[in-house]
């Protein structure tokens, strides 16, 4: 799995299926026995792997299901389309409001997932309806209100549902507006946060009122290294690779880091990576 997340670790799973599309993947899910686990990955970029791999199916989502349109004044987008790819369509398509998906290092259904947002805004802030997938491979389509989205978090209305594709409702702008304001904001992020090396982004959400990063950086924890993984100089928020960590490393630093401003501000940072698979 090394090869599909953004910190480039992760051991090896049992069965990894990759789509022809939404029809294969519906006949894929038919098939499947009840009792193997089932795991979606889009970039993979919010995302530990253990060492140890994942048992059961990943199923990998970038690069299919990647269906962008305009359907009715909405934008249209499956799970598969890259954050950046729909910030910078809904910018053509003079879309005011999509702008800090393109500040999002992920696919839209994993954004979908988590409530992904930077800079103010959250990706259920502009989501009409849904349409999701469940293990039978059975297609719903859900409005926005049936889902409780909160900070990094949605609650889902049914168990073992996954997001195939959302209608996002934003108001007509100026598209070259937008465009000016994507190519701030990916400015700003160069110059804030370590892209030249592998990450999973923010660690940590950020706590009521507080940064994640500043309490980090305040427990003296910038450069902190274990292993290959090392709290990153430039944003104490994120963990880097620097060349040869494995995901243990990557989980012990979180856990270090944890424990380290629990004690020195008495804060519980609350983690927003997801980790799966065994030791």
């Amino acid at each position: 799995m090394a090869r599909y997340t953004s910190w480039r670790v992760g051991g090896k799973a049992d069965q990894l299926y990759i789509p022809a599309g939404l029809d294969d993947l519906r006949i894929f899910l038919q098939g499947l026995d009840a009792e193997i686990p089932v795991y979606f990955v889009g970039l993979g970029s919010n995302l530990l792997v253990r060492d140890g791999g994942v048992r059961g199916v990943v199923i990998l989502m970038h690069n299919v299901l990647t269906e962008l349109r305009m359907e009715d004044g909405l934008v249209y987008a499956q799970a598969g389309v890259t954050c950046a790819k729909l910030a910078k369509f809904c910018a053509k398509e003079a879309k005011q409001g999509a702008e800090f998906f393109a500040g999002i290092p992920g696919t839209l259904g994993g954004a979908l997932a988590m409530n992904a947002g930077c800079y103010g805004t959250e990706t259920w802030n502009v989501v009409k309806r849904v349409t999701t997938i469940n293990r039978s491979g059975e297609l719903n389509t859900r409005s926005e209100s049936e889902f409780i989205a909160s900070y990094r978090h949605v609650d889902m209305p049914v168990a073992d549902e996954w997001f195939v594709g959302a209608w996002l409702d934003l108001p007509a702008g100026d598209a070259q507006e937008s465009a000016q304001k994507i190519k701030t904001l990916l400015a700003t992020r160069l110059a804030s946060q370590p892209l030249n090396l592998p990450s999973a982004g923010s660690t940590f959400r950020n706590p009521a009122g507080d940064f994640a990063a500043r309490l980090i950086e305040a427990s003296g924890l910038k450069g902190y290294i274990i292993g290959g993984a090392q709290v990153s100089e430039k944003h104490a928020n994120f963990i880097v690779n620097i060349g040869n960590a494995n995901a243990l490393d990557i989980e012990l630093l979180i856990k270090h880091m944890r424990e380290t401003v629990l004690e020195k501000h008495g804060v519980a940072l609350q983690q927003e990576v997801k980790v799966i698979g065994e030791y």
